[in-house]
């Protein structure tokens, strides 16, 4: 067993523990949650960014959100999106950021219509601020993400690094989400998304976040040569697939089976045919593993889960709806857009839209729809920003097979729960990184192996 196998079950194990105490005493989490943010800072401080440290900061921030949230560890609800700010912002300042990335700036500027049509727009009693924060943290979020990521040279190990840091904290979240709820049967009662199930926190964030931990784990069982961390992901991610679906929210989910299979299909044709027989080979009886996480939901819920997904209610009636009331939101905002197609109704003001029309409060749960009703034609444009210009980095540069993933990640994911934490966002930077390979530190042990045995 490598020093790097050693020292990943170790943090594996750290976290794991953390999850315990989360259960057992909230309130460490927060100190813990500090602790990290200084070391961070310390270490971006202390190397000047030169190992994209920012990166590996903000990616564990990120991972950290949910677990942060639902044990009342978060300083705040839009924390986790201002520290990613913070730490790419300061990895920029060492670093810059390439010129080529401009778009992302105009992007920023078509936001900024929409924060003077909410300025004339204000009711009474509305903390200008705060519904400016809470709207466009997102998108700021996913502007410096892109910005800091665009054609930013990073070795596969370091990516790897990346990875882990969202994994770990992932790993938190799953065992506080058994912890609150070991026994699904005591809290299964329906079809309809379970908080029970979710750690008492929302459902919809939870199997997002979980989802990406079953998408991570398997992307390293494919990519990352080592038998004893293979191990640790295959468990890990049977164990993300468990509790992800026991959320009874199928977003979440979904998108982690959508972005394995596009990733799969890019990482298999840059593979050379003897490789790509072994993922497949390896691929398919990972996917009896998705199959038995299913089992254990379905047997836990006395066939709740199947009826879930084929969007029926515990009687087996087909639901009216497949989107749980999602398209009608959506539609409102469309409407908020036919009235005000040139510079949206403001910022923050989609939600005092519908509660105007409906006499409901209800935050939306697509990105797309609501930045068309608030930021109009230019909400259009910001959207097409981030559509187009992944794709035309991979025409000049296919070395990155997580592009399309990420990017899809980001998509299917701000239209099932709108950009509500941070992770969307910094995926979507992920997908612009420029990926080089590297020499593996088994592939170094290896090297080190046959020149002793030479000697």
């Amino acid at each position: 067993m490598s020093s790097k196998s050693i020292s990943h079950a170790g943090l594996v194990l750290i976290h794991i523990a953390l999850g315990f105490v989360g259960i057992s005493f909230p309130f460490v989490v927060k100190w813990v949650l500090l602790l990290v943010i200084v070391y961070f800072l310390f270490l971006v401080f202390q190397t000047q960014n030169t190992n994209n440290h920012a990166l590996v900061a903000a990616a564990y921030v990120a991972g950290f959100e949910v677990f942060s949230r639902m044990t009342g560890g978060a300083f705040s609800y839009e924390f986790a999106k201002y520290m990613v700010v913070l730490f790419l912002s300061l990895g920029m300042f060492y670093r810059g950021f390439q010129r080529r990335s401009w778009p992302y700036l105009v992007f920023m500027l078509c936001l900024m219509p929409g924060i003077f049509v909410a300025g004339i727009n204000l009711r009474y009693g509305t903390v200008f601020g705060n519904a400016i924060g809470f709207n466009l943290s997102g998108p700021l979020c996913l502007a410096i993400s892109a910005l800091y990521c665009y054609e930013n040279p990073i070795d596969t190990k370091r990516f790897n690094d990346v990875f882990e840091a969202v994994q770990y904290p992932l790993i938190a979240t799953v065992v506080y989400v058994f912890l609150y709820a070991p026994s699904l049967q005591s809290v299964l009662t329906g079809t309809g998304s379970n908080f029970a199930a979710s750690g008492g926190f929302g459902p919809n964030q939870v199997a997002t976040v979980l989802g990406l931990g079953v998408f991570i784990s398997f992307v390293r069982l494919v990519m990352v040569q080592s038998r004893a961390v293979n191990l640790i992901d295959l468990g890990l991610m049977l164990f993300f697939a468990y509790r992800g679906l026991a959320t009874f929210s199928r977003g979440g989910m979904l998108t982690a089976g959508i972005c394995l299979l596009i990733f799969l299909l890019f990482y298999l044709v840059s593979q050379t045919p003897a490789v790509r027989l072994k993922v497949l080979v390896k691929s398919l009886l990972l996917s009896s593993g998705f199959l038995l996480s299913w089992l254990l939901v379905s047997l836990s819920s006395s066939g709740l889960i199947d009826k879930r997904y084929a969007n029926q209610d515990a009687l087996g009636r087909e639901k009216s709806s497949i989107g749980t009331g999602r398209l009608e939101l959506a539609n409102l905002e469309l409407d908020a857009f036919y009235q005000n197609p040139v510079i949206g109704i403001g910022v923050g003001q989609a939600k005092e839209y519908r509660a105007d029309r409906t006499g409901q409060i209800a935050a939306s749960h697509s990105e797309v729809t609501r930045m068309i009703a608030e930021h109009g034609s230019f909400g259009i444009l910001g959207l097409l920003i981030l559509l187009l210009t992944p794709f035309g980095l991979w025409l000049r540069d296919r070395r990155n097979v997580f592009l399309f993933a990420f990017v899809g990640f980001w998509f299917l994911t701000i239209n099932h729960s709108a950009m509500r934490i941070a992770m969307p966002a910094f995926i979507y930077g992920l997908a612009l990184l420029q990926v080089k390979k590297a020499i593996t530190d088994d592939q170094t042990e290896m090297i080190h192996n046959q020149e002793s045995d030479a000697v």
